[in-house]
């Protein structure tokens, strides 16, 4: 049972790390031309790793027997939710601005919503339908940045597709998680941060191959730094507590303020302008994600299991 006397507690825990996600945003634009991006996933999550494993130690051993034959699914978890989708992230911040990047990510909902529809069949009702068809013109909009003429004529900003296609791994990524290994969050995050660093390092080194490797500046250590201990660490930590107050189904709400408040922090910090199509795609996006929320609750259960794992970050 929930203890839902420490409910104000969750709220303050959850708010706070949605806070330190939408930052991430901030942070992968501002290290544009401070580090390169495949350098930065891969020293991400070396500096995770040397903050998390002395934390970690005690449950992973208590865990390691049921851990150990899920490994490298484990990996390809890591490698799929963390690795990739932060590559494809950073990428497309030089590609994109930071309020791109922080209201395409509101459609993850639905994308987790689809995904988890094509995996289990779970009944769908005309209400979610409606939904997903709103969160779509929602992302459409901010893709095509108002001109639906960029729709017919195929003219993407590649950022913003980036962005999108990293938002539709970690909804694979976040699906899959409904059968990880039943373990403390702790070991596990700790197993997908490790994971996260070995598979970062080919990415890393193609970059270096490619002439492209961009050692970090003395900001680009010190964004690094603020990503591995914000989004990366904190959040994912206070989101784990706050799981353990409330419940991973209502933990998981609270990912929907990500896009609003990395939108307000890049007009706040970046001066980046916020243009009518920018709150229409967030209004229509959160419309959407309302409607499949209330238009079923069949796949509540596979989004709550999903959600009570480290999440976005």
């Amino acid at each position: 049972m929930r203890n839902t006397g420490r409910a104000p507690l969750a709220w303050l825990l959850l708010s706070i790390t949605s806070l330190c996600w939408s930052v991430n945003t901030i942070f992968a634009k501002l290290a544009v031309d401070e580090v390169s991006p495949m350098a930065l996933v891969a020293l991400r999550w070396l500096v995770v790793m040397f903050v998390l494993l002395p934390l970690a130690w005690r449950p992973l051993e208590k865990d390691w027997t049921t851990l150990r034959p899920h490994l490298w699914r484990i990996a390809a978890l890591g490698a799929l939710g963390y690795t990739t989708f932060n590559v494809l992230f950073y990428v497309a911040a030089h590609h994109t601005t930071a309020l791109n990047l922080g209201i395409v990510q509101a459609v993850m909902p639905i994308f987790v919503f689809l995904i988890a529809y094509m995996r289990f069949r779970t009944p769908v009702s005309p209400l979610q339908m409606l939904g997903v068809a709103a969160a779509t013109t929602g992302v459409l909009l901010v893709i095509s940045h108002g001109d639906w003429a960029r729709l017919i004529a195929v003219e993407f900003n590649r950022g913003d597709l980036m962005v999108l296609g990293a938002v539709l791994l970690y909804a694979v990524y976040t699906v899959s998680l409904r059968s990880r290994p039943s373990v403390s969050p702790l070991s596990f995050f700790a197993v997908l941060a490790v994971s996260a660093f070995v598979t970062s390092i080919p990415f890393a080194v193609y970059e270096w191959l490619a002439g492209d490797l961009v050692g970090p500046t003395r900001t680009g250590w010190a964004l690094i730094i603020a990503i591995a201990l914000v989004p990366s660490f904190l959040g994912q930590i206070l989101f784990m507590r706050g799981v353990d107050i409330m419940g991973p189904g209502r933990a998981g709400l609270f990912m929907n303020l990500v896009p609003v408040l990395a939108s307000g922090l890049a007009v706040a910090i970046l001066g980046e302008d916020f243009e009518w199509f920018h709150g229409a795609a967030l209004v229509l996006v959160f419309a959407g994600i309302w409607a499949s929320e209330r238009g079923g609750r069949g796949a509540e259960g596979v989004s709550s299991s999903a959600r009570s794992d480290p999440a976005v970050g």
